[in-house]
């Protein structure tokens, strides 16, 4: 049977969008769908442009899907999915995406000043590296920079190893959050979940090393059973205020 679905606009995505956590098992599932959003989902804005995700496609043909599933705690956002998509952090990968960034900069700048050349080439080739590299104690020094350049001007307080991990967490939380619009633009439903054996689901797929899961996301088409409940948000007064 095939299936048809309706294009939502941004707002009508928004608001129906639900954590769906039971999938339709029968009607066919368009794969497509999740690539076209994924590479929506890339044009996410994210943190220096550094783009320090990957995101892991899994789907219900795939012999790691049921494997999977059961690391996700047996969910039945993860059971019934007709595909599982991984986001990861890579701030392993900062040293590279870096490099490709200022060489991306470098060829768009050849015909501005050579102050303004300097200045952002710099960005890359300068500061992200003060940022991101890593060595015994360098948090420690990085901290007393910020409060020590604080006392005089404004400055970027968030600069230690913890809190640069934070930066690349977002980054990888926005990018999910547009595929998953994207998704419910798309006529289908999806459920972000946090609840996984991160370590067991690591060896599963054999993650690199430096690679952290920011959320496994469960997609499909959602059944009316799948939505636990009506929609509860507390007021909007508590969330959004105005100075």
């Amino acid at each position: 049977m095939s299936e048809v679905r309706k294009e939502l606009g941004f707002f009508e995505a928004v608001n129906q969008r639900r954590s769906v956590r039971i999938f339709d098992q029968e009607n066919p599932f368009d794969h497509k769908v999740v690539a076209k959003c994924l590479e929506a989902a890339i044009l996410s804005p994210n943190s220096s442009n550094l783009q320090l995700y990957q995101f892991i496609r899994v789907r219900e043909s795939s012999p790691l899907k049921d494997k999977l599933a059961q690391l996700c705690m047996r969910q039945k956002a993860a059971t019934t999915a007709r595909e599982l998509v991984l986001v990861i952090t890579r701030r392993d990968l900062w040293k590279s995406r870096a490099e490709a960034n200022y060489e991306y900069i470098k060829s768009a700048v050849q015909n501005q000043s050579e102050k303004k050349q300097k200045q952002a080439l710099s960005y890359y080739g300068n500061l992200i590296p003060k940022l991101y590299k890593k060595f015994p104690g360098w948090t420690l020094i990085k901290k007393l920079i910020s409060w020590s350049v604080g006392l005089k001007r404004p400055m970027v307080r968030e600069v230690s190893e913890t809190e640069v991990r934070i930066s690349v967490h977002k980054s990888a939380a926005l990018a999910s959050m547009t595929f998953m619009l994207g998704m419910k633009a798309s006529g289908y439903d999806t459920c972000p979940m946090e609840g996984y054996d991160s370590k067991r689901v690591s060896k599963l797929l054999h993650l690199p090393k430096g690679a952290e899961i920011c959320m496994i996301i469960g997609c499909g088409k959602g059944l009316p059973e799948g939505i636990y409940g009506e929609r509860f948000r507390v007021n909007k007064s508590d969330l959004i205020q105005e100075v």
